[in-house]
């Protein structure tokens, strides 16, 4: 299974790192493989990056990958390379994008992972913005959304 991040770089709702991680546990009982694809481009992403991080330490079991992708090469890449090893399983610069103009491939890029996704799990919380686009997107492609934003 492969699961995408979309979320607002600010998060404002105190519960959705509690949240996320309760999503993420309900997904791992579906499947032993997953594939976890975030941006890290904000709060939001960050905090699903950091509750993968701890699935894959309560279910040493099942094979959950995490992987960065990226919309454009950064020098930051060979700078930082042992913090990104660290952190991440894999790192992702779509082929796709090479060609992309650096203004458009932050959006072509979320395109790109909520293409590969079975599920997006989401943070949308305004009528505007990346992440509101991107979410958009997966519902015209009709990926199945959860969106921790909305009311339980």
């Amino acid at each position: 299974m492969t699961v995408t991040f979309s979320g607002h770089r600010e998060v404002y709702q105190p519960d959705v790192g509690t949240r996320l991680a309760a999503e993420i546990e309900k997904l791992l009982q579906t499947d032993s493989e997953f594939l976890f694809l975030t941006g890290g481009m904000g709060q939001f992403d960050g905090m699903g990056a950091d509750a993968v991080r701890a699935a894959k330490r309560r279910y040493p079991e099942k094979r959950i990958m995490l992987a960065l992708v990226l919309p454009y090469f950064s020098n930051r890449l060979n700078t930082d390379k042992e913090y990104y090893q660290s952190c991440y399983d894999q790192i992702i610069l779509p082929a796709e994008l090479t060609a992309v103009h650096y203004k458009a491939a932050i959006g072509r890029r979320n395109r790109w992972m909520v293409d590969r996704a079975d599920v997006v799990i989401a943070y949308i919380c305004r009528d505007f913005g990346g992440a509101l686009a991107t979410v958009k997107y997966a519902q015209r492609q009709g990926k199945p959304i959860i969106n921790l934003a909305e009311k339980k």
